[in-house]
């Protein structure tokens, strides 16, 4: 199995230097805010039919690892809306 720093990277150059799931535009944050929104990993899934249940398994590894810079970027999201 694939490690989370295999399929999670942090760019500078790639949405604001957000952890994204490697390969793709997609912020860890945006992945957790969808699952406390109430959405299953096969909705997700479904929503992003890019990612894989391994992305999706290393997006939650690394928001658990990382839980205080992931709720700094929702908050920061939800204050912008």
């Amino acid at each position: 199995m694939a490690t989370m720093a295999s399929r999670i990277w942090k760019r500078p150059d790639i949405c604001g230097g957000d952890a994204c799931i490697r390969g793709h535009r997609i912020p860890v944050w945006v992945l957790v805010n969808y699952r406390r929104l109430g959405a299953p990993d096969d909705e997700i899934l479904n929503d992003y039919p890019d990612l894989t249940p391994a992305d999706l398994q290393a997006a939650w590894e690394y928001a658990a690892a990382n839980a205080e810079e992931i709720d700094t970027a929702i908050r920061e999201n939800e204050a912008e809306e």
